[in-house]
């Protein structure tokens, strides 16, 4: 796991990418130990952050999640939280539970009142509301509300960002939608969380945009639902954006098993092009926790009690972290 990791958890300063004056840093992602596709983008004189949700993935194999899980949850959120003051704009692609605070979070999502009064006159953008479920209509109206601001809904280019209309959250079938952000300052950043590489419609729109770096959310390959006919398309999407962009990062719903691991290393060699997760491009080390949940669970016991303790803030995770770091000395052998 090494020293580095630690410290850069510890500090909440990770390391930051610079292409020129475009600057990215991925904080919370599947690769990185926890549910989102969270980023701070510096341009000029913006600072935005992406998507400042995260989630852990309540329940995987019947297993809530294991406290080292926690452990980093806690220290990305802190990340998040940091971030979110210096920010500028901040941008939602939607009203998940891992991508945005929620009035109801759960003990390992974050919670909006921890924003409170952090940035109150930072910008806050979203999609259009008509493209809302009612979910995600309830979420939005908590958010204005405690946050006491308004969400600003326009797609089109606004200064440096360019937002896109609503595109669906997977394939032409799903209810759900997300917005995609393009950022230009000298070179192009485009996010595109929750597309799944399923949607044709959305791989169009980011090769338009001719980004340098595009960060998307890939496959749900550990979903038994997802047919044959919808991975060999997010192949074929997945190949066409390789090709299309000098650099892919692929992560989120594929990184949450080693499948998805397997079919990044793939797609690398097979597009000869510059492809990776989001813990590879942030120069640390992978960490698919959700995937190896189970491993975590034998390597280091979990009290019956433990969640429960927790979520009344009466337990910790700090001999997990500690634990952690003897047992993993490189996080690749999980």
């Amino acid at each position: 796991m090494g020293v580095a990791f630690y410290k850069a958890l510890k500090d909440g300063l990770g390391p930051v990418r610079k292409s020129k004056k475009l600057e990215i840093e991925i904080l919370g992602a599947e690769s990185l130990g926890v549910r989102g596709l969270c980023c701070f983008i510096g341009c000029g004189d913006r600072n935005v952050l992406i998507d400042p949700g995260i989630a852990l993935g309540y329940k995987r194999h019947r297993l809530l999640p294991h406290p080292f899980q926690v452990a980093v949850d806690e220290r990305i959120q802190r990340k998040i939280l940091d971030r979110w003051q210096s920010a500028t704009d901040i941008v939602i692609s939607h009203f998940h539970g891992d991508h945005v605070p929620l009035a109801d979070a759960n003990p390992f999502q974050l919670n909006i009142r921890q924003v409170l009064g952090l940035n109150p006159d930072v910008r806050m953008w979203v999609k259009a509301p008509d493209a809302y479920t009612p979910i995600e209509r309830e979420r939005a109206a908590d958010l204005a509300l405690m946050l006491k601001t308004d969400l600003l809904a326009e797609t089109g280019r606004h200064e440096a960002m360019t937002f896109s209309r609503p595109v669906p959250h997977g394939d032409y079938n799903s209810s759900d939608t997300v917005m995609m952000t393009r950022i230009e300052s000298e070179r192009v950043f485009v996010h595109a969380s929750d597309i799944q590489l399923l949607n044709e419609e959305a791989v169009l729109q980011i090769l338009d945009w001719r980004p340098d770096v595009a960060l998307v959310g890939g496959p749900p390959l550990y979903l038994s639902r997802l047919s044959e006919n919808q991975i060999r398309n997010a192949w074929r999407n997945a190949l066409r954006l390789a090709r299309g962009v000098d650099c892919l990062i692929l992560d989120h719903h594929l990184m949450r098993n080693f499948e998805g691991e397997a079919w990044l290393e793939k797609l690398s060699r097979q597009s000869g092009s510059r492809v990776m997760c989001s813990a590879d491009f942030m120069n640390t080390p992978r960490m698919l926790l959700e995937a190896s949940r189970q491993k975590l669970y034998r390597d280091m016991p979990v009290s019956p009690s433990w969640h429960e303790s927790y979520g009344m803030g009466t337990a910790d995770t700090d001999a997990y972290w500690h634990k952690a770091g003897k047992l993993y000395p490189d996080l690749a052998l999980l």
